[in-house]
């Protein structure tokens, strides 16, 4: 069974009394996670490279503010990590003020051009939309979003920010294992639309091979000098126009102009004294926190992690949230989603007794809540202060669109094909409306201690938000413990297929199997039920913390002391 380790600052949180000798793994020998957890006075940079968290760990050290590291990071990330993310993404944000303790919520996510309608599918003769190509592009929000994020909470110039992403275009990088993997994975889709940039050779790069993008070190640039303007109104919005153009797009200029992030106040809910943050529609955060809700009645922490019961009950918890989540979400903007009669705790105990408790229940419906009134890079920054950015942003699929704009070196999103065309579907497309998102950063807190967290991959995401939080909530699990435990993803969003790490003792999968559920087994530390990072500030003790899974090639990277000043 896993043994969890415990650290001085989420005992205090969870409320265990132990003695000194368990607050450590018993020996040098003997512990139960791959890695510990960093932890200094200093700022932390957790993200999905190791370049990217050095750098902004650097922008930390210039005194740089969190929000200046996520940015700096993220920016790098696009450079770094082409396939998940870049600005022609979306961008989703939780910022933690520890000054004042308010949690500010940033939703950059692009709408659909003005001339997105059923009507033009039907015209082009399309019964859905597709998932790749010009038909899927709604307008990227990730430049608005590092505006709005440092016009709010940035110290250090704009400019600065850009530097090292810049550099990394410009001279290239060695290009890490997941990375070659994902590369190599998309070759067919990138041949497909001739994105040869990302072609070298007509290859994709191998391990350890130096990759350049002289184009996208241009556009950086162009976006460190002019600031966001440059992307929604001047040379480069002329550039995706004249590209969209080309390919039989719809999007105008006044669709890239006016399109402006929104802030927002995070919706929440509490487990067993934690509070716990996602952002609201249209993304899917909504699910984690029901999952969380309905979970909350079971007694997960006596029932052990390692024990058949739990992961049923998580399970099912899962099927019922996104059977809901598939039902009610879509912009606010455009339907009433029904956010907070889902979010009740009535709620959720009439949605926990449909949990059979010895069996699996493969088709569940969504319930009838009071209506009260791909692939991603997720990366956490935490500044000296004590001030934390939980942030999450995406192409969607792999490469997005796979259609690289004209001349500046990046690919467009294809969030887009998230959009339904079924009428009665809260989530049909519609003009300047946004669509369905996956991507969701989440935050958690409990007296002095404050957590920024994420984990990545499309649907999966609710499901491992609500697995990370009952790992250090109900299991006793530190930031690194929580990140390592192994977890489980449904194959769809509906059914009893689930894939599972391995690490999961055989005698709980066969007790899952007897129950109704199909285990597709996946390696130890598999990307499949995703990667992800936290950091944690202790407002007690004024240490920060940090940790990542060893599922991504990144690391959590502390901010260099003055030593050799």
């Amino acid at each position: 069974m896993r043994q969890a380790t415990a650290i001085v600052g989420l005992l205090l949180a969870s409320a265990l009394i132990l003695p000194a000798s368990a607050q450590m793994p018993k020996s040098g020998d003997d512990r139960s996670d791959a890695r510990s957890m960093v932890i200094t006075r200093g700022g932390i940079v957790a993200s999905d490279q190791v370049l990217a968290s050095q750098a902004a760990a650097e922008i930390l050290a210039r005194g740089g503010s969190a929000a200046d590291a996520a940015i700096a990071a993220n920016a790098a990330m696009g450079v770094l990590e082409p396939m998940m993310n870049g600005i022609g993404g979306d961008l989703f944000a939780i910022e933690y003020d520890a000054k004042t303790g308010r949690l500010s919520g940033l939703n950059s996510s692009g709408w659909a051009p003005a001339k997105m309608t059923p009507a033009l599918f039907k015209e082009k003769g399309l019964t859905s939309i597709p998932q790749r190509g010009i038909d899927s592009v709604t307008v990227p929000g990730a430049v608005a979003g590092w505006a709005a994020l440092h016009a709010r909470f940035g110290r250090l110039p704009w400019k600065e920010l850009f530097r090292p992403a810049i550099y990394y275009a410009e001279h290239g990088f060695p290009v890490t294992q997941f990375v070659a993997a994902w590369w190599q994975d998309n070759a067919k889709v990138l041949e497909q639309y001739h994105a040869t940039l990302y072609l070298p050779g007509g290859k994709t790069p191998a391990v350890g091979q130096i990759f350049r993008n002289p184009e996208l070190a241009r556009t950086l640039q162009l976006i460190a000098d002019q600031g966001p303007d440059a992307f929604y109104k001047g040379a480069i919005a002329k550039g995706i126009l004249e590209t969209s153009g080309k390919a039989g797009g719809v999007m105008t200029a006044s669709d890239l102009a006016d399109f402006q992030p929104e802030w927002v106040d995070p919706i929440s809910t509490t487990y067993h004294g934690w509070s716990v943050y996602e952002l609201p529609p249209n993304g899917q955060g909504m699910a984690a926190l029901e999952m969380l809700n309905i979970m909350e009645r079971f007694p997960l922490a006596a029932d052990g992690f390692d024990s058949a019961r739990a992961f049923h009950v998580k399970m099912a918890a899962q099927q019922l949230a996104y059977a809901d989540l598939n039902k009610y979400l879509g912009d606010p903007r455009f339907a009433q989603v029904p956010v907070k009669g889902i979010l009740s705790k009535e709620y959720a105990a009439e949605r926990a007794r449909a949990i059979d408790p010895d069996k699996a229940t493969c088709s569940v419906g969504p319930g009838n809540p009071l209506p009260f009134g791909g692939e991603t890079t997720y990366l956490t920054a935490i500044d000296r202060d004590g001030n934390i950015v939980s942030l999450i942003q995406s192409l969607y699929n792999e490469f997005g669109s796979a259609v690289v704009v004209d001349g500046l070196g990046f690919p467009l999103q294809d969030r887009g094909a998230l959009f339904s065309l079924d009428p009665s579907s809260p989530n049909v497309v519609a003009p300047r409306k946004r669509p369905f998102h996956t991507i969701i950063p989440g935050f958690m807190q409990k007296g002095p201690l404050h957590v920024g967290f994420g984990i990545m991959g499309g649907a999966n995401q609710p499901q491992a938000h609500a697995q990370f939080v009952s790992d250090v909530v109900d299991h006793g699990m530190d930031l690194q413990g929580a990140l390592e435990a192994p977890r489980f993803r449904n194959v769809g969003s509906a059914g009893c297929s689930y894939y599972m790490e391995n690490r999961v003792p055989e005698a709980v999968r066969g007790a899952l199997a007897k129950m109704g559920y199909t285990i597709r087994l996946r390696g130890a530390f598999s990307s499949v039920v995703g990667g992800g990072h936290a950091v944690m500030y202790d407002a007690a003790t004024g240490m920060k913390y940090g940790a990542s899974s060893p599922r991504k090639d990144g690391a959590a990277i502390p901010e260099p002391e003055p030593i050799f000043k």
